[in-house]
């Protein structure tokens, strides 16, 4: 079935009473970077109307869900810490509460941000690596040795978990090879290659990690969307039926793609993001959402109607 364009107070209407759960992506939805999208409070609030419940699933892995409780409260978006729902968190979760491995081999070696180590301490994982400033510097004829040898190595070291890195580093990806080759589980946050923000693209967490990637030979487990154990994790989180669910979002590879893989009762596209609508009304498109909107804030009303 071809998107449905929401170009009409009854369509959008329609749309919104066929669901009682609506899933927001963030960046390139709500907001880029900074800017905030037109009239996105007021949707989000026109839905809190009516009753419906809101979850917001993000792939960024930069920010905890405190962080982004703070982000929404700065920029006047009405939302709670509890609906927040990142990938640093997803995969928090996993490692805790599904990998259940036990102490001491149960250390985490993060290549990423602050957000995925609030989310593995909000879980009581052990970490290193991360925002470690040991870790962020060039690689020396001692550590190559240490590596090859083990003594730089943490024997307790049991996953390696790659998300947005903003200090990616030779260091780093030889550690995780080194911890991968020995046995760790590569994990990821998310596997996205750009990141909407300041209303362009961005290399993103799968464009930071990719030189470990091709370092070990296989791609990691990703706990963001599309994966389905982020679905699982949110829908046992929340407690909904599918069939009344929505996802919404800007990128048709993971949001879109995540909503169908999960079974949802629909899709909503937006155009603020990475995604153009000549990438879904393409006869040959492969992910095609239920339907689209020019920008969030359409759902109040279009400007031009």
């Amino acid at each position: 079935m071809p998107a449905e364009y929401l170009n009409s107070r009854a369509s959008i209407d329609a749309f919104i009473d066929r669901f009682d759960v609506f899933l927001f992506d963030c960046d390139g939805v709500l907001w880029s970077g900074e800017h905030v999208f037109p009239r996105v409070a007021e949707a989000i609030d026109l839905l809190r109307s009516r009753g419906k419940q809101l979850v917001f699933v993000t792939n960024n892995s930069t920010k905890s869900r405190s962080d982004y409780k703070k982000k929404f409260d700065k920029v006047g978006i009405r939302a709670e810490e509890e609906e927040v729902f990142g990938s640093s968190y997803s995969a928090a979760v996993y490692i805790a509460r599904i990998m259940k491995l036990s102490a001491p081999k149960n250390k985490v070696f993060v290549l990423g941000e602050t957000g995925i180590e609030q989310e593995l301490a909000s879980e009581g994982v052990p970490y290193i690596g991360g925002t470690d400033v040991a870790f962020r510097r060039d690689i020396t004829d001692a550590d190559y040795r240490g590596i090859a040898d083990g003594s730089l190595l943490d024997p307790d070291v049991a996953v390696v978990l790659a998300g947005l890195d903003f200090h990616p580093s030779y260091l780093k990806w030889a550690l995780g090879q080194a911890y991968v080759r020995a046995g760790a589980d590569f994990l990821a946050t998310n596997i996205d290659t750009t990141l909407p923000s300041a209303g362009t693209l961005f290399p993103g967490a799968g464009a930071t990690f990719a030189p470990l990637v091709a370092a070990v030979g296989h791609e990691p487990l990703s706990l963001g969307k599309p994966s389905q154990a982020m679905m699982d994790a949110i829908e046992g989180r929340f407690q909904f039926d599918r069939k009344r669910a929505c996802m919404v979002g800007d990128r048709l590879n993971t949001d879109i793609q995540f909503g169908i893989k999960g079974g949802l009762g629909g899709t909503l596209a937006v155009l603020t993001g990475v995604s153009k609508k000549e990438d879904f009304l393409a006869a040959d498109a492969s992910v095609v959402p239920s339907a689209y909107i020019d920008q969030l804030g359409d759902l109040v009303g279009r400007e031009d109607a």
